[in-house]
Formats: structure tokens, C-alpha cells, sequence
């Protein structure tokens, strides 16, 4: 629920004109709160004399804005985004687990349908090569068993990993995957993508990888090491330091687009 300090409030009404619920009102010009609330901490971000809070959330976590630190410049956002390259050769060394607490900030802060926050977030490095065998181990069950229609089209990538280890199709070799168990694939699917914005800003390339995704879901023993839960794991993306550079943005075709 959200708490409002009746001694720091000014009765400025802000957080009532934020609130999208509705639960906020002003009543002997000081805000008060009431009724169901989804949580979405705008009062306490709008609130002018920092009076709101949610005990239920870490009030540690907020942060002060200066007006400069919230602007982004448009043209070094846009050539980032422009100049993202799916990564499929990484350099053979790990990813700090300070990086990895960034990308998780990144995904934690990015928005959700209704607020619910659902998602969860799965980093693999150290158990890398455990959950590697699982999955090739699983994939082969699988191709060998008498319905191996859900593995079918990863036959050519077993077949070849089975004649040459090295031949590493699903992972290429990266040092990182990161898998996001959602209730919604939009929620999961804008969180991986600050996720690899952050990474970007690091140094960190990124290779969103369905195969790895869908080979996850249908091997049982890999999804219940992932610790998944109920969820449906909704993106994976392989990750760690490029090992290839870049030295322009690639072409695109014109814009599909409609202004009205």
C-alpha cells in the first residue's frame, strides 16, 4: 500500500493527477491513500517533498533525478541502436557478476503490463557447461525416441555437434546466456531489450536465440535447472564480449510506416 507522510506532504495534488488507479485523493489539503493500488511507485516519483512511500518495495532503491540525468542524447541513442549487431563470435573470457547486476537493473526497472513485474530473470555461466549437456543430452533423447518430431529441426545441428563438439550451433561458443521467464512475452520481450542496450553500453554483445529458447522449454531436466517455475521462458539471448568489430551501421530496407 502506499504511505503518505502527512507531515512532508504540501497538498501540492500531484500524485492524485499521476495516479492511474485512482486511489489518491486530497482530503484536508493533504494527499491520502486508499483502496486497491497496483503499486506503480508514481506517486512516490512525482511527489515534489519525497512524502510517498511503499513499504512493500526496497524505498532504498529510489533514486533523486537532476533534470540532466534523466535526458538522453538523441543522436549517441539512436547510433547505438542502429549500429546493434547480432553477435555470434565472443571472445573466451567471463562476464563480472557487477555487469551481469547492471543488466538485471535494466531488466528489473523496465515497464510491465499492470505493473506486475513477473519476470524472472536466469543468468547461466558457471553452470554453462553442465547445462550444455543437458540440453545436447536431451535434444539426442529426443531424436532417438519414437515421436522425435519436437526435436526435428534441430537434427542437422545435433548430427553436427555429435561429429565435431566444436561445432557449438545453439551457444557459439558464448560465455553467457541469459534466459527471462515471463507470464507475458511483451513483458520479457522490452526487458531483453534493455537488457541489451545496457550490455551495449558495457561492451557486451548479444544474440537473441529462439532454437536455445524452444530446446529449453521441451528438455524437462534443463527447464526445472533453470529454475524457471511456472513461467514460460519467453526470451534467451546469448551474451558476453564481442569478438569481432564493427566499423559501420548496416543498411536497412525504407520504413513501413503510416503518419496520419
Amino acid at each position: 500500500m502506499v504511505t503518505i507522510n502527512q507531515d512532508a506532504c504540501t497538498g501540492c495534488g500531484r500524485c492524485i493527477k499521476d495516479c492511474i488507479a485512482g486511489t489518491i485523493s486530497l482530503q484536508d489539503h493533504k494527499a491520502r491513500s486508499a483502496g486497491s493500488c497496483l503499486l506503480c511507485g508514481h506517486c512516490v516519483a512525482v511527489c515534489p517533498t519525497g512524502a510517498v512511500s511503499i513499504p512493500e518495495y526496497d524505498m532504498e532503491d529510489v533514486e533523486e533525478l537532476a533534470p540532466e540525468e534523466a535526458a538522453l542524447e538523441t543522436g549517441r541513442l539512436l547510433k547505438a541502436i542502429k549500429s546493434r549487431r547480432s553477435i555470434r563470435s565472443y571472445k573466451q573470457m567471463p562476464v563480472s557478476r557487477s555487469y551481469m547486476e547492471l543488466l538485471l537493473q535494466a531488466g528489473r526497472y523496465t515497464a510491465t503490463a499492470r505493473n506486475t513485474q513477473g519476470c524472472r530473470f536466469i543468468f547461466v555461466q558457471e553452470g554453462l557447461g553442465l547445462f550444455k549437456s543437458m540440453i545436447w543430452e536431451g535434444i539426442g533423447r529426443i531424436l532417438n525416441s519414437p515421436d522425435p518430431g519436437p526435436a526435428e529441426p534441430y537434427r542437422n545441428f545435433y548430427n553436427a555437434h555429435q561429429a565435431n563438439p566444436q561445432d557449438d550451433y545453439l551457444f557459439r561458443n558464448a560465455p553467457c546466456v541469459l534466459f527471462i521467464a515471463a507470464p507475458s512475452t511483451i513483458d520479457a520481450g522490452l526487458a531483453a531489450q534493455n537488457m541489451e542496450l545496457t550490455g551495449t553500453s558495457l561492451g557486451l554483445g548479444f544474440l537473441y536465440n529462439g532454437y536455445l529458447r524452444r530446446a529449453a522449454e521441451m528438455i524437462p531436466e534443463a527447464r526445472e535447472w533453470l529454475g524457471a517455475g511456472d513461467k514460460p521462458l519467453e526470451a534467451c539471448a546469448l551474451f558476453g564480449f564481442p569478438d569481432v568489430t564493427y566499423k559501420r551501421t548496416a543498411p536497412r530496407r525504407a520504413a513501413d510506416s503510416v503518419f496520419h
